[in-house]
């Protein structure tokens, strides 16, 4: 069985920026994912990708395959028809020099196994999708779970955001600064957002909130025209006219395959030290979305990513 220096798992930004960099200091790599692009291809309108003014989750994921497959060569093998669903260390493991074995399961239900000095997981996360009527039919018609992406899309609009926590609470400050107005709608009346953070936001002049509500349902034509929503209360039935629907109910991190190998947090996020972004297992590093560091956005997965290559290189070159 042939040995990898590295494994890499997911296809996103800090997939892909890995796989770049593995190839250029010729780490002998497999790159495992199902699909490329992450959580942007989603998206409508990126504006926020560095050195392109804007550009579709689409185009963006097969910029990011392309980037790739053209530096690969025969240093950087590509898997797109499986995925990880275990890693163990191997037999002859040890912190000086870690080895795994990762077993992966393709499309078709084969099961494989690779063996790898080192890992590096950037597997992202999901955003936890809005279960209300409608919210399906109308997602990327109105309906969006980023409003770094999507925000300056509805300038001039009236808005939602859905949520309560920290991300909610920041959308509605990125919002507010361009959108008509941005009321918050939240199903609990406290939030799990910093109080500070609550006060300030809440305090905008365009800024208003719905509580304890939830959202029935997602109405419009071609696109989102309105959101009914109900009073948790009280149950009485409301409709808003709005044009735009943010929602941040929470993430779904993509790590359950790691779980018995690297220190997961409670929200299932990597452990990573920010300096290296190593976890606590030796020979694992992790980058992107799927890690427990503060900020998650494309250009910072990529930073992360670069970072965990250069130190994934100083430590093979150590051995």
């Amino acid at each position: 069985m042939n040995t990898f220096d590295l494994l890499i798992i997911g296809g996103g930004p800090a997939g892909v920026a890995a796989g770049v960099y593995a190839s250029r200091k010729q780490l002998r790599t497999l790159l495992v994912t199902e699909s490329f692009g992450g959580q942007s291809i989603d998206s409508e309108g990126v504006e926020n990708w560095i050195g392109t003014i804007k550009i579709s989750g689409p185009d963006l994921a097969k910029s990011l395959e392309n980037h790739l497959r053209a530096y690969a060569k025969d240093v950087v093998e590509i898997k797109t028809d499986g995925r990880v669903v275990k890693i163990e260390k191997h037999a002859d493991y040890t912190d000086q020099n870690p080895l795994f074995v990762s077993k992966i399961v393709s499309l078709g239900g084969k099961e494989d196994e690779v063996v790898s000095k080192t890992i590096l997981i950037a597997t992202g996360s999901a955003h936890r999708k809005l279960p209300s009527k409608g919210a399906d039919v109308f997602e990327h018609k109105g309906l969006t779970y980023c409003a770094t992406c999507d925000g300056p899309l509805f300038s001039d609009t009236d808005v939602v955001v859905i949520g309560g926590g920290n991300a909610a609470l920041e959308a509605v400050a990125q919002l507010s600064a361009y959108c008509k107005s941005v009321t918050l709608i939240n199903r609990s009346t406290t939030f799990r957002a910093d109080p500070v953070t609550v006060e300030k936001v809440l305090a905008k002049p365009n800024v208003s909130v719905i509580t304890p509500a939830e959202i029935v349902e997602v109405k419009g034509e071609q696109f989102v025209n309105a959101i009914t929503y109900k009073n948790t209360t009280t149950n009485e039935q409301k409709d808003l006219p709005i044009s735009g629907i943010f929602v941040e109910i929470g993430m779904i991190s993509a790590t359950g395959f790691a779980k018995d190998i690297v220190e997961l947090n409670e929200y299932s996020k990597v452990v990573v030290d920010p300096m290296t972004q190593r976890t606590k297992t030796a020979g694992i590093w992790a980058s992107g979305d799927c890690t427990d560091g503060l900020y998650h956005q494309n250009n910072i997965a990529v930073g992360d990513a670069v970072k965990a290559l250069e130190d994934i290189y100083i430590s093979l070159s150590k051995r």
